[in-house]
């Protein structure tokens, strides 16, 4: 049982949203994503992917707060899948320590970068912000840990696929987290930029 071997703030927490079985796909990807592997995931729609997710982060964040840099970045196609999420890491993070911060195109870039500089462990945003973020120097990547793509079917389009190859140049040493409902052949090239040795997770 995955959740057995989860953090025991994640295990109280589910506990407490009275989620007690793990979903298949939760059964088959949190050990892989556990053990530190670049994992492309694919599971239908209403699998867990979502949940998976959040807990696997909070779990590598070992669900405290530490220094100012972000440990966790997670990237989703636009504001309104990015406030979503958000509402759900909140429901996860309310007692504890993390801080979740959210950024997108809307939201003035240099409101962003002065919040961030504040302290966030996990940011969530678009691609087309955080590369701008990078490029102004407005985050830094030195601590991250986790770097997640929620419904990754997006990248498909050239202008946010060119964004994430450039995002992830700039990254040193992380485990990736790919998400989508089916490996697109362009998702897949991603294997050549920073997905190296990456494991298959599929439901």
């Amino acid at each position: 049982m995955p959740f057995k071997k989860l953090h025991s703030d994640i295990q109280e927490k589910l506990e407490y949203l009275e989620i007690t079985t793990p979903t298949p796909f939760q059964k088959s990807s949190i050990p892989v994503i556990k053990s530190g592997a670049n994992v492309f995931c694919t599971a239908p729609k209403d699998s867990g992917k979502t949940t998976t997710l959040i807990l696997t982060t909070l779990q590598k964040l070992k669900c405290e707060a530490v220094g100012n840099a972000p440990r966790a970045v997670v990237l989703v196609e636009n504001k309104e899948k990015a406030m979503e999420l958000y509402d759900a890491f909140l429901a996860y993070t309310k007692h504890n320590s993390l801080r979740v911060y959210v950024g997108y195109e809307q939201l003035h870039i240099d409101v962003q970068k002065s919040e961030i500089f504040m302290g966030v462990d996990i940011l969530i945003s678009t691609p087309k912000t955080m590369n701008k973020l990078f490029l102004l120097n407005g985050v830094s990547t030195s601590q991250l840990k986790i770097f997640s793509i929620d419904d990754a079917e997006f990248l498909t389009q050239n202008s946010v696929y060119t964004a994430l190859v450039s995002i992830t140049q700039s990254i040193k040493k992380c485990q990736f987290v790919l998400y989508s409902e089916n490996i697109h052949p362009k998702l897949k090239r991603f294997e050549s930029y920073f997905m190296e040795h990456s494991k298959i997770v599929s439901i």
